[in-house]
């Protein structure tokens, strides 16, 4: 049994992490209060918002400093990852649009997608019966329901912590039962989060990586592309950049990609 000493030292330590918890929120919120300053330098001078090199700098240097300050810089990056990508929508949400596209593609390589890519923001599964699988992934695995930015029949959304699934089902069109019918059912893509969906695509571009359909932008602002099936690996990629609210994942351009598969 843990003595009186004990738990007051415990009381004390997590009154401390708090005040540090409280203390992070404060300074990221004024990190973001000067992304918002640079994002209007920026309008002035027409400037892209994606900035590659400025980008690999931010990440290279704070991997530098975790490792000075004692600090996993693996985690240190994937926390600057995804400041950064919320650091970009907030910029692009200004002006709903990149100014400059032609420089900007005209700078990916073949390695950018790297720089620019944060994380799995989503995986798609088709499914025969969806409120089966909704409800064993529910049940079984401990996910819940979560909303979407256009909801429609068909499409649910399930999540995890950190982790959604976007179960579609064959009456969500025509293309999904066709899918199925050829298939089956399983993972049907995985959507990587990046910057600028309009850069990682020029990048796969300059790569020499098949690509299915341009980048298409829905209400809500979700910037999605998808490559073609890549026979070696058997993996589907899509690619998501948010420029507006961050929402739900917007199931028009999910349902976009069996329609772009179907024959």
């Amino acid at each position: 049994m843990i003595s009186d000493e004990a738990t007051a030292d415990l009381a004390a330590l997590r009154a401390r992490i708090d005040q540090l918890d409280a203390a992070l929120i404060a300074i990221i919120a004024e990190r973001l209060a000067a992304c918002r300053e640079v994002a209007v330098v920026k309008e002035g001078f027409d400037t892209p918002v994606i900035q590659p090199n400025r980008v690999r700098d931010v990440v290279t240097s704070r991997r530098q400093q975790a490792i000075q300050a004692g600090v996993d810089p693996d985690f240190a990056e994937q926390l600057f990852r995804v400041l950064l990508t919320e650091t970009h929508r907030i910029e692009v949400a200004r002006q709903r649009r990149d100014p400059a596209p032609e420089k900007r593609a005209a700078e990916a390589d073949r390695g950018g997608l790297d720089t620019v890519a944060s994380r799995v923001d989503h995986v798609v599964l088709a499914v025969h019966d969806l409120v089966a699988a909704t409800t064993s992934m529910c049940a079984r695995f401990g996910f819940h329901e979560v909303t979407l930015a256009d909801p429609r029949p068909g499409v649910a959304a399930v999540a995890v912590g950190g982790v959604t699934f976007v179960l579609v089902g064959p009456e969500a069109s025509p293309a999904v039962a066709r899918y199925l019918a050829e298939r089956g059912p399983g993972v049907q893509h995985v959507a990587i989060e990046v910057l600028d969906a309009g850069y990682a695509r020029a990048c796969l571009v300059t790569g020499g990586a098949p690509l299915l359909t341009e980048v298409a932008v829905d209400a809500d602002g979700h910037e999605q592309f998808f490559a073609a099936n890549d026979p070696a690996s058997g993996v589907q990629l899509g690619f998501i950049s948010r420029t507006g609210h961050r929402v739900g994942v917007g199931t028009a351009n999910v349902v976009q990609l069996f329609d772009a598969l179907a024959p």
